[in-house]
Order: C-alpha cells, then structure tokens, then sequence
C-alpha cells in the first residue's frame, strides 16, 4: 500500500516532489501545467532531471499525472474536440518526458449529444492521440460524479471505452468519492463488497491500478463533485477504513485530492488516512 496526495507544482515542476516528500506521501498526483489553460510553458531539462532525480531519491511512486480540466474529447463540436486532440497529445508527451507511470483522465461531457455519442467520440478521440502520441505512460480512465453530461459514473461507460481504445496500455482510477454519489454505495459494508464484485464482473479489477481517495460532502446518488477530508463526509471513517483495507484494494496506490483550505488540512488527511489503514 502508498499513500500520497495531489501536490502543487508552483515554482518548478521538481519541488512537488519536495513538497510530498515533506507530507510523507509515497505516491502523488501532479497537472504537468496550468489545468485551466490551453497555453503551455515548456519543460526544462533541469527541472525534469530534478524531478526524477529526487523521487528516486525519496522514493515517491507511482506518479499519476492529471488531465487539465479544460480538455473534452466527448464533445460533439468539432473546434473544441480537435483542440482537446492536441492539448491531450502535449499533455501526455509532457507525462512521458517526467517518466510518471500513469496519467488520469477524465472522459469528458456530451453537452446534449447523448451518452453513446459521447462515448463514441471520446474513443475516437483518444484513439487518435494514441495514434499519434504512442505514450509510454499508462493512461487512467476516471470514474466520474455524474454531475451534468459528465461520462463516467456508470461502469459500462468504462467498459465501453476499454472495448474500443486500441491500446492495451489503458487502466482504471476508481474516484471514492465520485462512485459514491454516483450511486454505488461504498460507505456500507454490503454496499462496499456489492460494488467491488460489480466493478470487476463490468469492468475488471485487473484493470484497476489506482484510487482517488475522497469522501464525499454530497449524498448517495446526488452526483456531487464536491470532495471532503478523509472520514468527514458521507462516506465517514467506517467506510474509509473498509476502503483502505479491502483485501482486493488495499495493494493499490492511493491518492487523495481532499480540500486544502488550511495548511495543516494535508498533514491531517495523511495522517487520517495512514491510521484508518493500519499504517504507522
């Protein structure tokens, strides 16, 4: 088991290593840039050499690159879809020049075109940035909340996609959170067993190769993508300890993107998270 948390970049890409190193983090998450823009500043040599230098030294991985939020390859128009192909295609080459061994992926919103036609055009799309990109990285599809036209909060959506991406080099990142409100209801003990079986009768727990640990300030089946702290939210402690110790899920690398409005809201989510799975 590593566990780790989503960690900023600011200054140079090398000092989010630094700063979860500091955490006690033995995983992390990273957006290679700024997740809200299409420009990009490129990568400098030292800073990736610094980079790999000092996870290697502190022995932080695996290291999960995040999708910026703007990137949509579900979407029916043509502009937006063809700028998401390019920005995916740099985004992805920036996460094998870093050497990160996965890079997570949301699978965008259909705006109204429907949920099969966005799924269609999300595979045609990462089909050609595979096409085009040949990543190294192994690419992550999400689990979404479900909220608007957001793919992803069903397990066929996953299964889907895996039945129609040529590439082998695909898993999954199971969002807590995000399945929870979507409605699968893993705060239970029942709830929890019912949904792992689940997940790998569609999907296939061989394809799982990490979890977004969050709780979940909405409800069961609310579709609210709003994260909690680790045992205060819907989910509570019971089933965040469940989670952690799942005999089929606790050899993954969790990481969690929990609210960070304090300094102190990351120490005590490592520490809630480390404790709830038995770890010192």
């Amino acid at each position: 088991m590593r566990i780790g948390l989503h960690v900023s970049i600011a200054g140079s890409i090398d000092q989010s290593v630094d700063r979860a190193a500091a955490l006690g983090c033995e995983t992390m998450q990273i957006f290679s840039r700024n997740p809200r823009g299409w420009r990009t500043k490129p990568l400098l040599k030292k800073e990736v050499d610094a980079f790999k230098r000092k996870r290697k030294k502190e022995d932080v991985w695996p290291v999960l690159v995040h999708i910026p939020y703007i990137i949509n390859l579900a979407s029916p128009k043509e502009a937006l879809w063809k700028a998401s192909i390019d920005s995916y295609i740099d985004d992805i080459i920036r996460t094998d020049t870093l050497g990160a061994e996965y890079f997570v992926t949301h699978l965008g919103a259909h705006t109204g075109s429907g949920e099969k036609a966005g799924l269609e055009r999300f595979c045609k799309g990462l089909n050609a940035v595979i096409r085009k990109a040949r990543p190294k990285t192994m690419i992550l599809l999400e689990t979404c909340a479900g909220q608007g036209s957001f793919l992803g909060h069903k397990f066929e959506h996953i299964r889907y996609i895996l039945n129609n991406v040529k590439s082998r080099n695909i898993g999954v990142c199971l969002d807590t959170c995000h399945i929870y409100v979507a409605g699968y209801d893993i705060a239970s003990k029942k709830g929890l067993e019912d949904t792992v079986k689940r997940f790998d009768k569609i999907v296939g727990l061989d394809n799982l190769k990490a979890i977004h640990l969050n709780d979940a300030k909405g409800k069961l089946g609310s579709n609210l993508d709003r994260h909690e702290h680790i045992g205060k939210g819907m989910i509570k402690k019971a089933g965040m300890q469940r989670i952690l110790r799942h005999p089929k899920l606790r050899d993954l690398p969790f990481v969690m993107e929990t609210p960070k409005k304090k300094e102190k809201d990351e120490v005590m989510n490592m520490k809630t998270a480390r404790t709830l799975a038995g770890l010192k």
